[in-house]
Formats: structure tokens, C-alpha cells, sequence
């Protein structure tokens, strides 16, 4: 009996965000319905779908970025580790604390490469003195595989540096306050293939440390950084699964559709 108690067990991965009938409204245009998913730790999920389809707009919901949208309106349950996001009780400030977010344009802070990588840290009061923060700069920037090019010019402006340094200085600007989950919005959009190549690279990395949900209108940058994929058209999640079983053998003809190119 011992035996096959040892055999059925099975390594759970924990669910870090939870969506239950998520629903995004702006005015009455109904954008999300009925949304149910589950991001799991340590594990790239992936967005996918048309423009328009509604995934950037889900994706804001996981941090309350559509707060700031006087006519969005957001329904539904969506939990952080089992606590309602969306509780009155919650500072939508110390939310985007624990879920970081990087958007589809490198838009460094006009202030020095150190002081964008400390600005969180300060004002979160996560650091006691200089040394640790210096120590928090470093950390973030060798995460974000940039420490090496900048660590001689760390007063210069951030702005100063190529846009895949730029991207990367916003991925060690958000990696900064500790985040659980990393929120990206096309992070690679406005790269070159190079620039994109080190910064999946560079997910790929985070993954071991964090929950990273990515946003993406490339289908095989879908396939080649996540290991989550979920499938979005006209506002609905048509399917979520692993990437391989999405990508080689989807169960909706509507992803199928979608992934061989005849719509998008």
C-alpha cells in the first residue's frame, strides 16, 4: 500500500495568480469575458492571439493597471497566492510591488542607470542604508545580464543607453522590489532580433526566480520562452495548456485556425 502512495504522488506546481470570471468592461464595450486561468510559479506563461483580442487587456487586470482607465470596470475574482486583488483593502501600489511590469516600449525613468533600478527600492523602503542598496543595484542589473556593459557608468542617464539596454534596465527597474511575478507587455516589440535574443534569453533566466506572464504577438517567441500558452480571440480565452500540446496539437479549431495563419 506504501508503495503505490509513493507512485500516485504527484510534484504540484503552485498556482501564483488565479482568475475566475474575469470580466473587463470599457463603458459597454464588454472586452474580457469569463476569464479562467491559472499562472503558475517559476513558469513562463504566454499570451497569444489577434491584436485586439483582448490579451494585453487581460494582462493589466493581474497588477490593476486598468485602474487607471476611468471607464474600465473589472468583474470577476482574481487572486494573488489565494488574497483578492481587487479587495478595497489592497494599495494598488504595493500590488505593482509584488506583480513588476515591463511594457511593449523601453521606458527608462529621465534619471541616471543607478537611480532607475534604486527608485523602487526607496520608495518601498527596502533597503536600510547605501550599501544595501548599492547591493540591490548590482543584484538587478546582473539579472537583467547588463551589469557588465553599465557598471562603469552607472550615473549616466538611462535614456543614453541602445533600446535593448533600455529594455533590460526596465526588466532590473522592475526585478527590484522583489516582485513574485513579472508582468510583459510585448516586451520585445520595438527590438532588433538581436536585442530580442538576449532578452528571452534573459526570461528564460528569470523563471528560475520568478512567475513571468508575457504578452506577444509572435507566436514562435510563444514557443520558444513559455511553457504556458493561452490563446485569446474576440475577448474569450479559447484554450490554455502546456506550449507544446497548444502549438503541435491544439483541442479548438479557433486556435488551430490562428496558429496555421488562416486568421490573426
Amino acid at each position: 500500500m506504501k508503495d503505490l502512495v509513493m507512485e500516485t504522488r504527484v510534484d504540484v506546481q503552485t498556482v501564483k495568480i488565479e482568475a475566475r470570471k474575469a470580466q473587463v468592461f470599457y463603458g459597454t464595450n464588454h472586452a474580457i469575458k469569463d476569464v479562467d486561468v491559472d499562472i503558475l510559479d517559476k513558469t513562463v506563461t504566454a499570451f497569444i492571439g489577434p491584436s485586439g483580442c483582448g490579451k494585453s487587456t487581460f494582462l493589466r487586470c493581474l497588477n490593476r493597471m486598468n485602474d487607471t482607465i476611468a471607464s474600465c470596470r473589472v468583474e470577476g475574482k482574481i487572486t494573488l497566492e489565494g488574497e483578492d486583488i481587487y479587495d478595497p483593502r489592497v494599495d494598488p501600489v504595493q500590488l505593482r510591488a509584488k506583480i513588476g511590469m515591463v511594457f511593449q516600449k523601453p521606458n527608462p525613468f529621465p534619471k541616471s542607470i543607478y537611480d532607475n533600478v534604486a527608485y523602487g527600492p526607496k520608495i518601498h523602503g527596502l533597503t536600510r542604508n547605501k550599501a544595501e542598496l548599492d547591493q540591490v543595484v548590482e543584484s538587478c542589473l546582473r539579472k537583467a545580464a547588463l551589469w557588465n556593459e553599465v557598471k562603469d557608468r552607472l550615473h549616466a542617464p538611462g535614456t543614453g543607453l541602445s533600446g535593448g539596454q533600455q529594455q533590460r534596465l526596465c526588466i532590473a527597474r522592475a526585478i527590484a522590489t522583489s516582485p513574485e511575478v513579472l508582468l510583459m507587455d510585448e516586451p520585445c516589440s520595438a527590438l532588433d532580433p538581436i536585442a530580442t535574443a538576449q532578452v528571452e534569453e534573459l526570461i528564460d533566466e528569470l523563471r528560475s526566480q520568478f512567475s513571468v506572464v508575457i504578452v506577444t504577438h509572435s507566436m514562435q517567441q510563444a514557443a520558444r520562452v513559455s511553457q504556458k500558452t493561452a490563446f485569446f480571440h474576440l475577448g474569450n480565452l479559447v484554450e490554455f495548456g502546456e506550449t507544446s500540446q497548444i502549438f503541435t496539437n491544439p483541442r479548438d479549431p479557433r486556435t488551430e485556425s490562428y496558429i496555421t495563419g488562416r486568421i490573426g
